[in-house]
């Protein structure tokens, strides 16, 4: 349904959503939809549809759990790709790693808790990485305009050190 609506020709984000959220911190809850993430939107949610028809039969045990983590897990990839703040984008980032850990750890192969151990480290150590690149993005930007922000919108034209580039 988004890519009947999504109009190609417009440049801005489509379907946008902007609420407050937790504003003290610049903080909004703010989605929308651009040419990539509508592609990536209808590939999340297709490859969705077919990984629970072909999960119907071979998942046996605790097949409720299992649908609810793979929803889960689609709603946090759905929300990293339409969120723009990046503080959002990071708790779509992270609520789709809980699932996934699940899903690995309990319906996956027989070396299911050495590739648990391992996705859980990767993955810690990234996020960390990515939640100090976030902060660090916005404390130079509030530093410099005085406006504290996780907007993508006004993160992405902001003229930003060498120093900050370079990590």
């Amino acid at each position: 349904l988004v890519l009947l609506g999504y109009d190609p020709a417009g440049a801005e984000f489509q379907f946008a959503e902007d609420l407050p959220w937790i504003e003290a911190f610049g903080m909004r809850y703010t989605l929308g939809v651009d040419g990539l993430s509508a592609v990536l939107v209808l590939l999340t949610t297709l490859l969705s549809a077919v990984s629970i028809f072909y999960s119907w039969v071979p998942i046996t045990t605790r097949v409720k759990e299992y649908y609810i983590a793979l929803l889960l897990l689609m709603v946090g990839m759905l929300g990293v790709f339409v969120s723009l703040d990046l503080f959002l984008f990071y708790v779509f980032w992270e609520i789709s790693l809980i699932p996934m850990y699940l899903v690995i750890g309990i319906w996956g192969g027989p070396r299911r808790i050495y590739a648990t151990v391992k996705f859980v480290l990767y993955t810690l150590v990234g996020s960390l990485l990515m939640l100090v690149a976030i902060l660090a993005v916005a404390i130079a930007h509030g530093s410099e305009t005085g406006t504290f922000t996780f907007s993508y919108e006004a993160l992405r034209g902001f003229a930003y050190t060498d120093t900050l580039q370079a990590l």
